[in-house]
């Protein structure tokens, strides 16, 4: 190629108009252009329909338009958006840009479409032409055109459950009215659902992570689309269709005028701030919607819920059963940069932003409720709140909800002073006293809801009043809870520095598990504490004491409910969760002794051990045995309410055996931890550290759910939301709205309809599992782990070094330095592990041993009535057991997404040409293996046929997708040759390509 399509060819004035550029940039990803009239198909030129032709799908037919009509406006939003991203590339970068891209795109389309070989040359002989300038503007463009499909693919999804809403039809699995009419069906009362909800916790937690590739300027900008885009849903006068079309065409500009890439790695206020965000856009304003709705769904089908029977169904008031939780500024595992300031940041900003929430609302309900005492009373209550109110103006004299709220506003400014530092937006009428916590504000509010409610106000009180009930009671004045985290060693060496300042143990670490148990016993036994004034300790335990000393400041500050869980990593023993307890004795977070029966231990943080390895999950339940039958700990288990929770890894367990033994080993766990806990009457609540990929303990939300065992989730659930999965799930509200649903309905029946999980052969079928998991432990464990020079092919073949330098997030890519001649799988992060195996297209931590599993199992048939017995055995668990079915369901998604065409490209990389062929081969060798095996057990041989819905995304992305992989690759290369290795513009090319594939995947990390 020339260089005319090189960056400064942007500042010439594109040749031809914009009426009558070509069909533009991905424009036709979904759509035959001969069949589909989009919906700026008004203004487009012949000539622009005869350019898009090439992609148009000869075997497409009027039947199957018609059969697939529902679709329409969402190929009709990704050709919009693709052309306006076209306009503004041609207008941005020139002609000779702008014709880089589209032959690139119409090549990649026809190579992935067709299988066409000779367009598979063309495109390698396109990319490698590229400049570093061209290279880097074709990246952008394909990035973008991603980020686009997805919007337009969620707007999609709102506007079929709308759809599906106005035609009356019977409500969707995983709503929350489905799963109110299957637990009515199945006979549960109306009394056992309140029940339920009144002792129920259900806590997505919000997690940043190394693989988080967005910047919140792109964020922000996508939002701004996709709630443009949304409004061309609605009716409007061809003015305003254009106005709404300059606007996204506005917006658009901006994405391409904005930095893609971060200059610097994130800070951790950064990644406070982008977390924050989403509450702003999802969840203050999603959370209580869907709690209202929820009460109004409960009345209706079960009447005797209501607690006044005479009041409209509305009235159901459930218990602030669903909340959020944080490990942002408070996840220490790995990050030194996690500190008591960071964690007094978080805490800091959260209450910030909630507090000024309530202002805003409060302010605006002031104006809403100017009610006067001469036409309509008011309870005693709220008349004394309005007199309590320094508003003495004698225009409101008669107006007492408003000048309750003016009295509310001012107490609010006050305490939002008072903890945050802030002074209210709206300066208050008069100085007034701070709220003491969060429910004497709630309290407040609650007086002006019952004085509506008794005097004819009652619709007033179902609106902004009751939503904002319902945040202080989700949300108080901190937000979500932010858990803290650490490796275990680390507390063992603050352990053994402690003991040995004090004279107690000169080497603790040393010590046996016995001894250690025996010494931090009786530590926790007397109320002396180890640490000495005057003593100078290293950096290490001065940091780990003083995160939580913030912590407890913290929850005197903001309300217990900030800090509530100290999670530990890497939990191996029992000493590791006990050594936790007595690190919160010395920062005075635990009161009481152990065993004592008159002033029992009652620590302020919930010790929650961390099992991840395949190893620590089948120890699991015998540690936490151990823990439960320590003397004393009956009281600490009765401070925390007699619950006490256990996290599971799915990441680490995975890497560590692989996709099928990881989700067996978990479940075994799960089943033995409920036998333990049922044993000692102590309520059980399982935190599932689940990631965006399948390989990572991803997949539908709804169906890892309810697909968990008997008996393990009882209404008590938290999990990890990860990564840029948070953007893809709650960036849109409505999105993000469906998917707090989906967690709140399969928590509803995975816990009142047990029987759904237990199938009548499962004592057959878990043995089975078993003999599956057994060998597809060997299979993985000898590619990865006993393959010789497989170390050196993943790190050739995938860019998980450029991913580790890449500014993604503020805790680092690998728990070792990343020296080549100290290099280990085991020393990897699981996030990036897998998000390499993603960026590759192989997403071999997904899938890999499940085909020879199978085939061995197979293949010990003795004879052929015992092999047709195994297979309809294989068959009879896909369709009867949930854990099952969702594990090859998930497994089904991983291998759609997998390529081995791309994958063989990236295995170029190797330079030893008989390890590539090797480890390849024998890569390629288990996919096509596994695929088969799959086929075998579902009857199903093509990839998704269960999902059309997804299969379709899936395939419309790959054509995208394609390029980008493909100059990844290329650009690998001219960075590890070291020709380039210090050219900027090959570093950012390749960092804008592993952006542009994490959003294509929209799983990848």
């Amino acid at each position: 190629m020339t260089q005319q399509a090189a960056r400064p060819a942007s500042r010439r004035k594109p040749t031809a108009s914009r009426a009558d550029a070509p069909d533009t940039v991905m424009a036709s990803a979904s759509v035959p252009a001969s069949t589909t009239a989009t919906r700026p198909a008004k203004t487009a030129s012949r000539k622009r329909a005869a350019v898009a032709k090439p992609d148009a799908t000869p075997a497409a037919s009027a039947p199957a338009r018609r059969a697939s009509d529902k679709d329409l406006p969402l190929r009709e939003d990704i050709r919009f958006l693709g052309r306006l991203l076209g306009e503004c590339v041609r207008e941005q970068e020139g002609d000779a840009a702008f014709e880089v891209v589209e032959t690139i795109r119409q090549t990649a389309v026809r190579f992935r479409r067709e299988n066409d070989r000779a367009a598979g040359a063309e495109l390698d002989r396109l990319l490698k032409r590229l400049s570093r300038d061209q290279t880097n503007s074709v990246v952008r463009a394909f990035s973008y055109f991603s980020h686009l499909a997805n919007i337009a693919e969620d707007q999609h999804h709102n506007r079929r459950r709308r759809v599906h809403a106005l035609a009356g039809s019977p409500p969707q699995p995983g709503s929350l009215a489905h799963a109110l009419q299957a637990i009515d069906a199945a006979g549960v009362t109306g009394k056992t659902l309140r029940k339920f909800f009144d002792e129920a916790l259900i806590v997505p937690v919000l997690t940043a992570h190394p693989t988080e590739v967005q910047r919140k300027s792109i964020l922000d900008a996508e939002r701004e689309i996709a709630r443009l885009l949304s409004e061309r849903d609605l009716p409007m006068t061809a003015r305003e269709r254009d106005h709404n079309t300059a606007l996204l065409r506005a917006r658009v500009t901006t994405l391409w005028q904005t930095r893609m890439l971060r200059n610097t790695r994130l800070m951790v206020v950064d990644e406070i701030e982008n977390a924050l965000s989403y509450y702003r856009t999802c969840f203050l304003r999603g959370i209580p919607q869907l709690m209202s709705e929820l009460e109004e769904d409960i009345a209706a089908v079960f009447p005797a819920t209501r607690k006044n029977k005479a009041a409209p169904a509305a009235s159901t008031q459930l218990a602030p059963f669903f909340q959020m939780g944080s490990w942002i500024g408070g996840d220490r595992d790995g990050n030194p940069n996690v500190t008591a300031d960071t964690l007094e940041q978080a805490a800091s900003k959260q209450s910030a932003l909630i507090l000024e929430w309530y202002l805003d609302e409060v302010h605006v309900l002031g104006a809403e409720l100017s009610m006067s005492s001469l036409m309509v009373e008011a309870s005693p209550e709220l008349l004394a709140l309005a007199e309590a109110s320094p508003d003495h103006s004698e225009h409101r004299a008669d107006e007492p909800y408003r000048r309750a709220l003016i009295g509310i506003y001012a107490r609010l400014a006050a305490t939002c002073l008072a903890v945050t530092g802030h002074a209210a937006p709206r300066h208050p009428v008069a100085d007034a006293a701070p709220y003491a916590d969060a429910q004497s504000f709630g309290a407040d509010v609650q007086v002006v809801i019952d004085s509506l409610r008794a005097h004819h106000g009652g619709a007033l009180a179902r609106t902004r009043i009751d939503a904002l009930a319902k945040a202080i009671a989700v949300f108080g004045f901190h937000l979500a809870s932010i858990d803290m985290r650490q490796v275990s060693d680390v507390h063992e060496a603050v352990i053994t520095e402690l003991f040995a300042a004090a004279g107690v143990e000169a080497n603790y670490a040393a010590l046996t598990e016995a001894r250690k148990l025996e010494l931090l016993l009786a530590e926790l036994r007397q109320p002396r504490l180890l640490t000495l004034p005057w003593h100078t300790y290293s950096e290490q335990t001065r940091s780990e004491l003083a995160i939580l000393n913030m912590a407890r400041e913290l929850r005197a500050r903001y309300g217990a409910r900030v800090a509530r869980n100290y999670i530990i990593s890497h939990t191996e023993t029992l000493s590791d969760l006990v050594e936790v307890m007595l690190l919160q004795k010395e920062a005075g977070m635990l009161r009481g002794t152990l065993g004592s029966k008159t002033d029992p231990a009652r620590p302020e943080l919930m010790v929650i051990p961390l099992f991840e390895t395949i190893e620590d999950l089948r120890n699991a339940a015998g540690i936490m045995q151990s823990l439960l039958e320590l003397p004393g700990f009956a009281s600490v288990i009765a401070h925390h309410g007699g619950e006490q929770e256990v996290m599971l890894g799915y990441s680490d367990s995975n890497k560590d055996g692989g996709f099928l033994t990881s989700n067996w080993e978990l479940y075994k766990a799960e089943l033995a931890l409920v036998q333990v806990f049922e044993a000692r009457r102590v309520k059980l609540r399982l935190f599932h550290g689940r990631g965006g990929t399948v390989g990572r303990g991803g997949g539908p939300t709804y169906q890892a759910i309810l697909s968990q065992p008997p008996g393990t989730v009882n209404g008590q659930i938290r999990l990890t939301e990860q990564g840029e999965i948070i953007n893809s799930k709650f960036a849109n509200a409505e999105i993000g709205r469906r998917n707090l649903e989906t967690v709140i309905a399969a928590t509803l029946e995975a816990s009142l309809l047990p029987t759904q999980n237990a199938p009548k052969d499962l004592v057959t079928f878990e043995a089975v599992m078993q003999q599956l998991s057994d060998r597809a432990f060997i299979s993985y464990r000898a590619l990865v782990y006993e393959t010789p020079g497989f170390k050196d092919y993943f790190f050739a073949t995938t860019p998980i070094t450029e991913i580790a330098d890449l500014n993604l997030g503020s805790r680092p890519a690998s728990r070792k330095l990343m020296d080549k001649k100290q290099r280990r799988i085991e020393d990897l992060r699981a996030i990036p592990w897998g998000f390499s195996w993603g960026q590759c297209r192989l997403l071999l931590p997904g899938w890999y041993g499940f085909g020879s599993a199978v085939k061995a199992l197979l293949d010990e048939a003795p004879d052929e009535k015992a092999h047709k017995a195994a297979v309809a055995t294989l068959r009879r668990m896909v369709k009867t057991w949930p854990f099952f079915s969702t594990l090859l369901s998930n497994m089904d998604m991983v291998l759609a997404k997998t390529d081995l065409a791309v994958a063989s490209r990236y295995a170029q990389l190797c330079e030893d040409p008989a390890l590539r062929k090797s480890v390849f081969a024998r890569i390629s060798a288990e996919w096509h293996l596994t695929c088969d095996m799959l086929a075998l057990i579902t009857g199903r041989h093509e990839r998704l046929a269960d999902n059309p819905l997804l299969a379709r995304s899936i395939k419309n992305r790959f054509a995208y997708l394609d390029p980008l992989n493909h100059l990844q690759v290329e650009l690998l290369k001219r960075y590890r040759s070291g020709k380039d290795g210090d050219d900027i513009r090959v570093r950012r090319g390749i960092h804008l390509t592993i952006n542009g594939v994490a959003a294509g995947l929209r799983n990848s990390g």
